[in-house]
Order: structure tokens, then sequence, then C-alpha cells
């Protein structure tokens, strides 16, 4: 079974507008709502890709009634914890000219309501996958991942961190399968401009020292490179299209990633379903769905049969 977690999961209202004006009334041309969060996103694309998941997170009032009604029209396996106050939040993006977002800080979560969560993670087992994937609420403690996997230890779990800066850098000793950062994270994590293929790879290969077994880094336009825990470089680029959105589309290639190595047991497979996943979700106005991931495979694999 994978695992995913959300500790703040979302509304996100997306706004579509010809243009934006600061200072003035703007009137959007349509308007469209999703339930938003990383391990959310991963549970979402993996639920497309015939995968079945568990989502763990926290809900709060009237918003979080929402998400949860969403998640099961979606099909996915809500495991939520409800707060006793607040509400979840609404995450507004506004697409015109330039992206722009807003996004809301949360409901505050108690360390008695931290510590339920803490106790669902007891039904993982060995073999199991968990996804800790996106930042963590102020009203909790930086070293949540870090006491969410500390649980854990001891047993033979995969874990997939999809995190920034020291979030990220303080799981790496308990070794996850897979940790996904893009050219700007790295560059915050070493302090250091990534000015070539080079320096790219050489920070990857760092953060494999540090513990993790897999590196992804996405590069935009450029694709994406994987230094997997043998130490052997893979790369592949993407499919050329229109962008359409830009949200999810690096939680939709941790999931095509996951069920890629799953089905296949090969890196090879696992960073090109990845890609593909980015892909269908950056050329859609939503998360990708299944159709347009399958169309976005055949069209990577054509490309990697040409080279």
């Amino acid at each position: 079974m994978i695992y995913t977690v959300t500790l703040n999961p979302s509304i996100d209202y997306i706004v579509r507008l010809k243009s934006f004006t600061k200072g003035i009334t703007n009137r959007t041309v349509s308007e469209e709502y999703y339930i938003g969060g990383k391990g959310i996103n991963v549970s979402s694309v993996l639920s497309e890709l015939g995968i079945k998941s568990t989502a763990f997170g926290f809900v709060a009032g009237f918003t979080g009634e929402a998400i949860i009604k969403g998640l099961d029209e979606m099909g996915i396996n809500a495991d939520f914890i409800t707060l006793k106050e607040g509400v979840s939040r609404i995450n507004v993006k506004i697409k015109a000219a330039e992206e722009s977002e807003i996004n809301c800080q949360g409901p505050h979560i108690s360390e008695e309501e931290f510590a339920q969560l803490l106790e669902k993670t007891d039904m993982i087992q060995d073999g199991d996958t968990i996804v800790l994937a996106g930042s963590i609420p102020k009203t909790l403690g930086t070293d949540a991942y870090v006491r969410i996997l500390s649980r854990l230890k001891g047993r033979n779990v995969r874990i997939v961190v999809d995190a920034t800066k020291k979030l990220l850098t303080e799981c790496l000793r308990y070794k996850p399968f897979l940790i996904k950062p893009n050219k700007q994270e790295l560059s915050e994590i070493f302090m250091k401009e990534m000015n070539s293929e080079k320096d790219i790879i050489d920070c990857a290969s760092e953060l494999r020292k540090m513990g993790a077994r897999n590196v992804v880094v996405s590069l935009g336009s450029e694709g994406a490179l994987l230094i997997d825990e043998q130490g052997k470089q893979h790369r592949t680029g993407i499919v050329k299209e229109k962008i359409v959105n830009t949200v999810g589309s690096g939680d939709s290639m941790v999931a095509g990633f996951i069920a890629g190595y799953e089905r296949s047991g090969s890196y090879e497979e696992a960073l090109l379903l990845g890609t593909a996943c980015g892909n269908a979700t950056a050329f859609s106005p939503g998360l990708a769905k299944k159709e347009k991931i399958i169309e976005m495979l055949g069209k990577l694999r054509e490309m990697n049969g040409a080279s």
C-alpha cells in the first residue's frame, strides 16, 4: 500500500483573466476548483494510473468537509483527522499574462492532534510506501517529518520525500527511496548557483552521499535527470506542447516514478512514466488524466527511440 501525507491540504481556487491590473476590480473569464495539497496530488495521479493509496492529513471546518467529499468523489481513500478548530485553507491561483498565487496558512494543529497522525502510521507495514510532500504548517514544528520517519524506524518502508531546504535534508538520515528537488531547490540547499549540468550532477550526487537512494532533479524545459542508487545517470527530455498549468507537475512526476518503479523495477521506466505524468499535468487545466498520461508516454518513447 502507498500512503501519502498532506499536513495542510487546501481547496485551490483558480481564476483565469485576460489581464490583471493591481488596484482595480478585475473580472474573470472562468473559475475552477480543485482539491489541493502535494500528497493529495500524488494520490490523485496514482489513482489515474490504477494504483490505490491512502491519504493521511488534517482537515477542518466547512472547507475540510468539502475536501473529504471531493476526495471521495475522486475515489481516493482519505483517512484524515478532523481538527477541533479552524478551517482548511483556500489558495487562490491567478492565471493571467503572468501567474500569481496566494497561499493561506491553514488551521492550528495541536500536539494531541499530531499524535493521532503518528498513531495512524502504525498501520504502515514492511513493503509499503510513504510519501511526505509539501511544506509543514507554521503551527507544527519543523521536525514533523522527522518525527513521522522516526516512528517508522525498524520497518522496511519505502520513503519518498518531496520537500525543500532543511525540511528535506533532515530526512536524509532515514535513507529515503526518492527525493525530487528542482534546480532552484538545489541552489537553496547548497547555497550556490546551478550554472552547468556538472553543478547539478555534483549536488545531486552529494544528496545521495547524504542518504538519498535516488535523486530526480526536474530541469523544466530541459527534462529531468535521475541519479539512481547505483550512481548511474538517466536523462529524459520533455514533450513540446503549450504549458497551461504548472501546479502539481512535480507531484505528478513523483506519482509516475513510484508507479513506474512498482510495475517494472526499472529506474529508466520509472523516470519515463514520471516525466509523462509531469508533462500531462503541465498540458492540462488540472492534474493529469489517464488518457493524457498515455499520450505523453507514447510521445516520450518515440523521442527516446529517435535518439
